[in-house]
């Protein structure tokens, strides 16, 4: 799916290059710039980035950020349009092609979204967010190609379980993991590294300062088949405790205590039938012989009386597939004391 907030990365040396290069107040219209796109005053960005790159056509950050505005304002061809300039003057920069990538997506244009990842991890073969997405990019061409074989041949058992199995991991949205505004910069003259969001359109970070990035925390990570126990149950406590509960429904093949974790109003991905829904659910869990859902840092968002919202890491194994993970949001109402899902996407 083409949301997903991690901040751009990239070596020390090319960053304190590219700000020893910068005026002051030129760097700071784009902090300022990159604050206002964080806080949905697109208008204002990009007035704010127009007014460095009236003086500074070529600047990188200033050209990355307002391909950013416009990919948040649905603007996909002016940003691309961006993207692919900026490929061609700074080659060297992973996150264009990544930013590029998304938007190929988006537009279903999947063999172009991947070549795109390939070289963005050719100039920079520890960018962590290109290769998630280049796996989400490779689900969705599998999708297509089983599709076309059951086509084909209706009647193709191992397809249509395989078709399942990658649709229950990328859904029916395109990858999407872009890299975003956040902090003071954006990206360097030369490669730097990750961005969240393809994490859709979905900004969100710029690269940080002058001293070398840091590691990021290894996640923890729970296991749908023991989950984890909350200490107080606060609101987010009792709906991460919700989610491990489901998937622990899901790994121990209790399809019907999977189903009763599903709202009345459940808004199903395809806009199909609930019957039909279940009934393809069904199939899907109960044809592997063994099936493994993990759930990895889930942040929760309250939002109302009895609203709430989880994201996290989703990692799904079984005899048929040997292992795949992708980003998972679940919409939850709380319906007679019990915390249901009415919605449900991947991707950011």
């Amino acid at each position: 799916m083409i949301t997903f907030s991690d901040p751009l990365r990239a070596p020390a040396a090319l960053l304190a290059a590219l700000l020893l290069a910068c005026a002051p107040a030129f760097a700071d219209d784009v902090q300022d710039a990159s604050k206002l796109l964080r806080a949905g005053q697109h208008q204002q960005a990009l007035d704010r980035v127009n007014k460095v790159l009236a003086s500074k056509p070529k600047d990188p950050q200033a050209r990355f950020l307002k391909g950013l505005i416009f990919a948040e304002q649905g603007n996909s061809k002016e940003a691309t349009e961006i993207f692919l300039g900026l490929t061609k003057d700074y080659p060297d920069l992973p996150e264009p092609y990544n930013n590029l990538a998304v938007i190929y997506a988006a537009q279903g244009q999947y063999d172009k979204a991947r070549g795109a990842l390939e070289q963005s991890i050719r100039t920079h073969p520890s960018y962590a967010t290109a290769y998630e997405n280049l796996g989400d990019v490779y689900a969705k061409l599998a999708s297509q190609a089983y599709d076309k074989a059951l086509q084909i041949d209706s009647a193709n058992p191992a397809a249509k379980n395989k078709l399942a199995l990658v649709r229950d991991l990328v859904g029916g949205n395109p990858p999407a993991k872009p890299i975003t505004v956040a902090a003071a910069t954006a990206p360097a003259v030369a490669p730097p590294a990750v961005a969240p969001p393809p994490a859709a359109v979905s900004p969100a970070a710029t690269p940080p300062a002058a001293t070398a990035p840091k590691e990021p925390a290894k996640p923890t990570v729970v296991a749908a088949v023991e989950p984890a126990k909350p200490s107080a149950k606060s609101g987010s406590a009792e709906v991460i405790e919700t989610v491990n509960a489901w998937a622990k429904a899901w790994s121990s093949k209790d399809v019907d205590g999977y189903l009763a974790f599903y709202a009345k109003d459940f808004k199903t991905p395809g806009g199909e039938a609930r019957a039909e829904w279940e009934k393809a659910r069904r199939q899907r869990i109960s044809a592997p012989k063994s099936i493994v859902v993990t759930v990895d840092s889930p942040k929760v968002s309250l939002s109302g009386e009895g609203q709430a919202q989880v994201t996290f890491r989703q990692s799904y194994r079984s005899d048929v597939v040997k292992a795949a993970t992708a980003t998972k949001t679940l919409v939850l109402a709380k319906v007679d004391g019990r915390w249901l899902i009415q919605q449900e996407r991947v991707g950011n």
